[in-house]
């Protein structure tokens, strides 16, 4: 079973809007509803694939049942701490010609010392039927960076693989866990290399220089540039799929939902990038975060190509 840990949960409301303007009504052309949070985003891209997997965060209020029927509706199992307050819901505004779009978001969960404790307990029971954890995201106010770090302790303890997806103090704290895959984009690894990167041979010497400190493999998401997957002894450049694309919102969880695919049923890594770039081709395709089709995914899976890339 995948476990996926998502601390700060989230609702994203997107809305396609002529214009934006103070002082009037606007209205949308298009609304649509997705979830929000990355371990939760790469939950309900592998319900849509038909894998199952199990959601553990804080949650709370009326935004926060409804999250979670989301994911249920998608075929995963849930087991959140309620909290006070609210599941988060993000307002993203995109202009209808391109021209940009702009996120309103609110903190609204409100977890206390003791709701940290139930969470970790939760996790501590779930692992012992988890062949995989995903952690992933923000964390609430009030909650440590080091919870990351504890959780990916307690899996390495029981031998379960994870794959962290975070920033900033909570990256830092989960990569001292060692866990076996880190899934940073190029702002990401310029913090952690502390030196902006220009070139894909920049990202692969700072990519190997996290990779000797902490042992983990990283796949580094580059945008329109694709990805650069490095694993212990090869590096894969891998392009982006020839997709028309309506938004990236939750794309970079599609890779995040395939390494967990392939770390739990064994396969060969290199399935779980094939898997994971043809979930990320298939979210883009949709306006609602983290969206996606199961037949874009199957459709997208054989154009994937995995490039050697040696650094030179």
């Amino acid at each position: 079973m995948i476990l996926s840990v998502n601390p700060n949960t989230c609702i994203d409301r997107t809305l396609v809007i002529p214009e934006f303007a103070l002082n009037k009504t606007i209205r949308a052309s298009r609304f649509a509803l997705g979830m929000g949070g990355k371990a939760a985003d790469a939950s309900w891209i592998l319900g849509e694939y038909g894998i199952p997997s199990l959601v553990l965060g804080f949650a709370a209020g009326v935004s926060g049942k409804q999250m979670e029927q989301m994911l249920i509706d998608r075929g995963a199992r849930t087991d959140f701490t309620w909290v006070e307050g609210e599941t988060r819901v993000h307002t993203i505004l995109v202009m209808e010609d391109g021209s940009g779009q702009s996120t309103f978001a609110v903190p609204t969960l409100i977890v206390k010392p003791e709701h940290i404790i139930d969470l970790e307990a939760r996790f501590s029971k779930a692992l012992t039927q988890a062949n995989c954890v995903i952690v992933g995201g923000t964390l609430p106010e009030n909650v440590p960076a080091e919870l990351y770090s504890r959780i990916i302790s307690k899996a390495h303890e029981s031998g379960i693989p994870s794959v962290l997806d975070a920033s900033g103090s909570s990256l830092l704290a989960g990569l001292r866990s060692r866990p076996e895959f880190i899934k940073p984009n190029r702002a990401e690894l310029e913090e952690l290399a502390g030196t902006s990167l220009h070139t894909l041979r920049d990202i692969y010497a700072a990519g190997k220089d996290i990779q000797r400190q902490y042992g983990c493999s990283l796949v580094i998401t580059l945008g329109d540039e694709g990805s650069l997957a490095i694993l212990p002894d090869v590096c894969y450049r891998i392009p982006v799929l020839p997709v028309e694309v309506v938004s990236t919102a939750g794309a970079g969880d599609g890779m995040l939902a395939g390494l967990a695919a392939a770390l739990s049923a064994g396969w060969p890594i290199e399935e779980g990038l094939k898997l994971g770039t043809a979930m990320a081709g298939a979210v883009c395709l949709q306006l609602a975060t983290a969206d996606c089709r199961k037949a874009d995914i199957s459709r997208l899976l054989p154009l994937v190509q995995l490039i050697p890339f040696s650094g030179d």
